[in-house]
C-alpha cells in the first residue's frame, strides 16, 4: 500500500468523523417507518419487473454479505468490486432496475434482506452463527446512533422485536428453510463460517449453482482482492455511514460471541433461538463446553448436519 493511497483513506476518514452525528433526523425517521406494518406497500412495490432468470442472494443482516457480494462481483463480472461499483451494479431489489445482467438467460443477481417471499424462485440464503450476528449488528446500530441502550436490551429487542426490518433472525431463518423453495434444487443455503474457512471451493459451489463456468484462478484472485485487509482499505476509500465512528467492515470473527456474551446472555438466546441454530448446524454453548470424547480409530470429524 503506497503513502498516497493511505493518506487519501485517511483523509476520507478524517473527514467523515468530523461530522457530529454519523447519521441524520430524516434517516432515523426513516428507520421509524419501517419498523411499522406501513412497509408493507413499499416492499411489494420493490419487488416489480422480476424476470425468471433472476436468482436473489438472500441473507439476515449482518451475515457477512459485503464480503461475499464484492467477491462474486468480481467473479461474475471481471470488474474490481468496491461500495459504489457493487452496489449500483450488481443491485438489491428496489434498485434492480439498472443491475447488470451477469447470469444465463440475462438473469441478474439481486441482493435481499427480506423475509423470504414467493417471488424468489432461485436463491442463494446465506447465515451466520446468530449470536455473532447480533454482536455485529449491535456494534453497527450505535455506530449510526440508531440504538443507545446496552447489550442486554438489544439482545431482547433482537430476539422479540425489531431491531431492523427484518427481525427476529430465528423467525427469517425459519421463513427461508421453510418455504417451498428450500425443498427443491433452486435453493443453496451458504454458511458465513465456511466461507472463512475454506473459500474458493464455496465460491466454486455458488458459481456452479448460478450456472456459470468461472476458472479457479480468477476465484482466487477476487477472493484475495476481497480480504478483510483489502475491505478495509477500500472502506478507507469510500467510506460509508458507519466509517464515522469505527468501521462498516469488521474483523469478521467466527464465534467471537464466545467472549463477548455472558452466560446469562447466551442462555436467553438459545432459549429462544436455540433450535434455529442447531437447524444451521451451530453448536450450543453447552456442546462447546463439554470434554473431549476418546479418540476413535477410523473416525472422521464432520461438522454438524445442517436440519432443513
Amino acid at each position: 500500500m503506497n503513502e498516497s493511497k493511505n493518506g487519501a483513506g485517511e483523509n476520507a476518514q478524517n473527514a467523515g468523523a468530523k461530522q457530529k452525528k454519523p447519521t441524520s433526523s430524516y434517516r432515523k425517521l426513516r428507520r421509524m417507518f419501517v419498523q411499522t406494518p406501513l412497509r408493507t406497500p413499499l416492499v411489494w412495490w420493490r419487488h416489480r419487473d422480476l424476470t425468471p432468470a433472476d436468482v436473489f442472494f438472500a441473507a439476515y443482516p449482518k451475515s457477512g454479505t459485503t464480503y461475499i457480494r464484492f467477491v462474486l462481483f468480481e467473479m461474475l463480472s471481471g470488474m474490481p468490486a468496491g461500495f459504489r461499483t457493487t452496489n449500483n451494479l450488481m443491485a438489491g431489489v428496489s434498485l434492480h432496475k439498472h443491475a447488470m445482467k451477469l447470469l444465463p438467460g440475462g438473469g441478474r443477481l439481486l441482493a435481499t434482506h427480506e423475509h423470504y417471499r414467493k417471488e424468489y424462485k432461485r436463491m442463494i440464503y446465506v447465515v451466520r452463527d446468530g449470536r455473532d450476528v447480533m454482536l455485529s449488528e449491535y456494534a453497527y446500530l450505535k455506530a449510526l446512533d440508531f440504538y443507545r441502550g446496552d447489550l442486554d436490551s438489544f439482545l431482547k429487542h433482537f430476539l422479540f422485536t425489531k431491531v431492523s426490518a427484518y427481525g427476529p433472525w430465528q423467525n427469517h431463518v425459519a421463513g427461508f428453510l421453510d418455504s417451498a423453495v428450500a425443498k427443491g434444487n433452486n435453493f443453496m443455503l451458504v454458511r458465513f463460517e465456511d466461507l472463512r474457512a475454506n473459500p474458493v471451493p464455496q465460491f466454486q459451489r455458488m458459481a456452479d449453482f448460478l450456472g456459470v463456468n468461472i476458472p479457479e484462478e480468477r476465484i482466487r484472485t477476487a477472493v484475495a482482492n476481497n480480504s478483510i485487509e483489502a475491505m478495509r482499505e477500500k472502506e478507507n476509500r469510500e467510506p460509508v455511514k458507519a466509517s464515522i465512528r469505527g468501521r462498516f467492515v469488521r474483523d469478521g470473527k467466527v464465534r467471537g460471541w464466545l467472549s463477548k456474551l455472558t452466560p446469562e446472555q447466551v442462555r436467553l438466546f438459545e432459549q429462544h433461538a436455540g433450535e434455529a441454530l442447531v437447524r444451521l448446524g451451530y453448536p450450543l454453548a453447552a456442546e462447546l463446553t463439554r470434554p473431549a470424547p476418546a479418540p476413535v480409530e477410523a473416525t472422521e470429524v464432520r461438522e454438524p448436519a445442517l436440519r432443513l
